[in-house]
């Protein structure tokens, strides 16, 4: 699966303004009503269930990257957008770092392997510190936009 099968390239922030976990969910699950991914009348329903995961663990994984992430029923493919903060956002993360760089999965109950795909893509790349390098500088949604086609066509070492 590659980045192009689930961000929303008008979803994407290049500069996020929230400085905590519910403020930059709020953020990016904003960002992808606005881009008609997910319905107005769902979107507290999804941001609670991305904060109920969170309660499970943090999604932040380390080396300042989190990908919250949740299953919902009123979504009917699998949709997701990228951020980025400069300042870093307290995430609780596993190594106790500000998270810089946010990958936010929405996806229907009924199709787990699109999730784990998408998972799986974006943890295979995240490991690339190049890739990362390049996503925190990023300034515009089409730069990263960018970023994440030549890491679809294997331009990354992920």
């Amino acid at each position: 699966m590659n980045f192009r099968d689930f961000i929303c390239k008008d979803a994407i922030r290049p500069q996020v303004e929230a400085v905590d976990k519910e403020s930059v969910i709020r953020e990016m699950a904003a960002a992808l009503l606005k881009a008609g991914q997910i319905a107005e009348d769902q979107f507290e329903s999804i941001v609670q269930a991305i904060l109920k995961r969170e309660e499970l663990g943090s999604t932040g994984i380390g080396r300042g990257v989190a990908v919250p992430h949740t299953k919902h029923p009123t979504v009917d493919k699998l949709c997701g957008t990228v951020a980025v903060s400069e300042e870093g956002v307290e995430f609780d993360s596993l190594d106790g770092e500000k998270v810089h760089l946010l990958f936010l999965l929405v996806s229907p109950p009924d199709r787990p392997g699109d999730h784990l795909r998408a998972l799986e893509n974006i943890s295979r790349q995240l490991r690339d510190d190049s890739f990362c390098r390049f996503l925190k500088q990023s300034k515009a949604a089409d730069d990263i936009w960018q970023l994440l086609e030549e890491a679809d066509n294997n331009q990354f070492g992920g």
